[in-house]
């Protein structure tokens, strides 16, 4: 009954509640932009979104979050509630299972203490109004006050064998917890803050164990004693003290309730801003670098002092519905106790009552009114771990996206075949990504995937992982459905090299023995220096045990790629994948890293994606992907004679190449001049004229360089490359690595022109 009535008053309440996972929600489950991919064109995909003040943030409703439903039944609720009973009674652990007994029994004994306290008090007093020595009597008084309270023998003991069933229960729900969310899918986790999960998480486990240590060793222990007073005190004197007690706890119960209800809106706007201001703190941080490039540092201390401002307010606001709440409920405590007190004065005053009686009703309802002090405490308490545990509940709900069937079969990998049969797949219904892509890798040979951005290429990586289903068509791995194996024997036996590497927080061997946990230290190494990094590594002052840094940034892009290819070399996969890997890294430090990846792909399956065309001329075949189709594919020699998409890619980077070539040579060549006018100008004993000499061949080499850019850049005419094929302009494209190749040419060294020609020249 009381479990129905804290839960009904939980879900009637409209004031406001604090949903951490949908908190400064950016990206909805609905939303057209749920998955972050590049291949995906949202319509708001170029529109910046400016950050929020909390000010000006509203507080959720239940009412008005669409993705929050709660139960509108208890039934529904503790429908919920059963997949925690497993881990609440400590079924394989007999050892637990006696100590939540023995834990039982205490709190019966306590209250029994509390029965015999008060009697005794008034056995002590009439003792000692009668004049004899009474040191037994005394002795049962100390004996029975070091076994009660919060300090008292009884409680210690319960409190400390309690210990290892709290930490069963959170052990146990938190790991349930951290395995069912690794394995839900891809767009689950794209769709939410992982931080807010999180929170959800541990503060979902912790309302669990107070809710449970609450019920068990607060309110039904408070409860008990209050319906033992009424029963008493009607049996030991007669009803009205009786009706004393059950009115003052009645009115001071629903007092309570009451305004606990009232105030639980002020907690509840407390807790998001909370949440605001701690989110908002540690998207800063996550943002580090942006802020100091943008040099957003005010901006981000007013927005995170705004935060802080909101709490506080909310805060004073709730602590003053605090202190409302605890003067009502000392003003009601205090009238029972005063109609107490002048009945017991008019009953002694006809002989009707003792002063021992008076002692001992003093001594009672001073005992039982000291927990009451916290039952206002321990409503709200309980209140808000019902939302806490019933969003975790939620969670736990959660269906992963893609599953193992029933009676998946183990996938066997010999020769690393795989085939896309008819695959359609889209993240949106409006708006397909896949239509109908075909196409075959024979074992240990190498396919490319290339084209404009948003044509789906990303999106085979995640398909062939099995991180989504198909909606038609299937994927086949040596000729078995991926959908009707294990999806762990289909990921092991897949090794990935991607764009942007990732590390753990951890040292650099961990992140190479991550391709294979229980890897030796030996292996970790060959790996390592089958990938170019071992000498690298040893040059570090700890070596392999040399911390990354949050995401690996305390390596250079070039040492992460190596580590990445280290991993997944120690892996040995059968299957390998490289989503742009060395897009991100200058000329130089690229064309090392291909040399590591080439040899890594040797007789192995191998699919790429790539933005600079040259990395993968040596592919047996290209694809060639556009608004979701293949529209062109062969080996480059063929797509070059189509003169298509391919084509046209193609001579739009050799233009790019010969322009960065250009500026290298004029920046070379100005550098040259500047410094023989410098030379000459030192010969001469007049200074004047050997700085206008030095400004002179200055000015004449840029305006030289600026025409050359120029006639460069815009009016060239079309001019045959060595297969005979037309190089042309197009139009401005939207690849990232143009900018990146411009901004690495202004900063290479002497030979970057060499270096060009040579790449331009392996090509052909």
């Amino acid at each position: 009954m009381i479990l129905t009535f804290l839960w009904r008053r939980s879900n009637e309440s409209n004031g406001y509640v604090c949903l951490d996972h949908h908190i400064n929600h950016d990206i909805s489950a609905d939303d057209d932009t749920i998955i972050n991919d590049d291949d995906i064109d949202t319509p708001s995909a170029d529109v910046e979104n400016p950050p929020i003040s909390p000010k000006l943030q509203k507080p959720i409703s239940m009412a008005d979050d669409p993705k929050y439903a709660p139960p509108k039944k208890l039934g529904e609720f503790l429908s919920k509630s059963k997949k925690l009973l497993p881990f609440l009674w400590p079924t394989h652990d007999v050892k637990l299972q006696i100590f939540i007994l023995i834990c039982i029994l205490l709190l019966v004994a306590g209250r029994i203490v509390n029965i015999l306290l008060p009697y005794q008090n008034k056995v002590l007093v009439e003792g000692l109004k009668r004049g004899e020595f009474v040191w037994k009597e005394i002795l049962v008084f100390v004996g029975l006050r070091f076994l009660q309270g919060n300090v008292g023998l009884l409680n210690t003991l319960q409190n400390f064998l309690w210990i290892p069933v709290g930490q069963f229960t959170t052990r146990e729900i938190s790991v349930k917890m951290f395995e069912h969310l690794l394995n839900l899918s891809l767009r689950f986790h794209l769709s939410r803050k992982t931080g807010e999960i999180l929170r959800v998480q541990d503060r979902g486990v912790s309302s669990i164990v107070s809710i449970l240590s609450s019920f068990l060793f607060d309110v039904v222990p408070t409860l008990v004693d209050i319906a033992i007073a009424v029963v008493y005190f009607t049996y030991a004197f007669d009803i009205f003290f009786g009706m004393i007690v059950f009115v003052t706890m009645s009115l001071y119960l629903v007092s309570t309730i009451i305004m606990t209800e009232w105030r639980t809106k002020y907690r509840r706007l407390t807790n998001f801003l909370d949440n605001a201001m701690e989110s908002k703190a540690v998207d800063s941080l996550l943002n580090y670098e942006n802020v100091k490039l943008y040099t957003a540092e005010s901006f981000e201390v007013n927005q995170y002092s705004d935060a802080i401002k909101s709490y506080q307010l909310a805060d004073k606001k709730s602590n003053l519905t605090l202190y409302i709440l605890n003067t009502t409920q000392n003003v009601v405590i205090q009238l029972g106790l005063l109609a107490g007190c002048l009945l017991c004065a008019s009953r002694i005053r006809r002989d009707e009552m003792s002063v021992g009686d008076f002692i001992m009703y003093l001594t009672y309802i001073i005992q039982l009114y000291g927990p009451l002090n916290w039952f206002g405490n321990y409503y709200r308490v309980i209140q808000k771990n019902f939302v806490d545990m019933e969003k975790m509940l939620d969670l736990l709900q959660e269906l992963p996206e893609v599953k193992d069937l029933p009676h998946a079969e183990p996938l066997t990998v010999q020769k690393g075949e795989v085939i896309f049969d008819n695959v359609s797949f889209y993240y949106d219904p409006r708006t397909p990504t896949l239509k109908n892509i075909s196409f075959t890798i024979p074992s240990g040979s190498t396919v490319a995937l290339v084209g404009p951005s948003g044509g789906g290429k990303s999106t085979i990586f995640r398909l062939l992982f099995r991180f989504y289903d198909v909606q038609n068509g299937r994927i086949l791995v040596d000729g078995q459905d991926i959908r009707h194996v294990r999806q762990r024997d289909l990921r092991s036996c897949i090794g990935i090299v991607p764009q942007d590497t990732v590390l753990f927080n951890d040292t650099i061997r961990y992140n190479i023995r991550y391709g294979k946990i229980g890897a030796t230290d030996k292996q970790v190494e060959e790996a390592a220096e089958a990938a170019q990094i071992h000498d690298k590594i040893l040059g570090f002052p700890d070596g392999y045990d040399t911390k990354v840094g949050e995401r690996g940034l305390r390596l250079s892009g070039g040492e992460k790629q190596r580590v990445a290819i280290a991993r997944t070399l120690l892996k040995n996969p059968q299957i390998v994948l490289l989503d742009e890997a060395t897009s991100a890294l200058d000329t130089h430090t690229e064309r090392h890293i291909q040399k590591s990846l080439r040899r890594m792909t040797v007789n192995r399956t191998t699919l790429i994606i790539a933005h600079r065309l040259s990395t993968i001329v040596h592919a047996d075949q290209i694809l060639v992907l556009q608004g979701g189709e293949i529209v062109e594919r062969g080996s480059h020699l063929e797509l070059m004679q189509i003169e298509g998409v391919y084509h046209k890619l193609w001579n739009k980077q050799l233009k790019h190449h010969e322009k960065i070539k250009r500026e290298a040579e004029n920046k070379q060549r100005l550098a040259t001049t500047a410094t023989t006018a410098a030379t000459t100008a030192a010969s001469i004993t007049n200074s004047a004229s050997a700085s206008n000499i030095v400004n002179r061949f200055k000015k004449e080499e840029e305006e030289d360089a600026e025409t050359s850019i120029s006639t460069t850049g815009h009016g060239i005419s079309p001019n045959k490359s060595r297969n005979g094929t037309t190089s042309f302009a197009e139009e401005e494209g939207a690849d990232g690595d143009d900018e990146r190749q411009t901004t690495t040419a202004h900063e290479s060294s002497d030979d970057e022109g060499e270096e060009i020609d040579e790449e331009i020249e392996e090509v052909y």
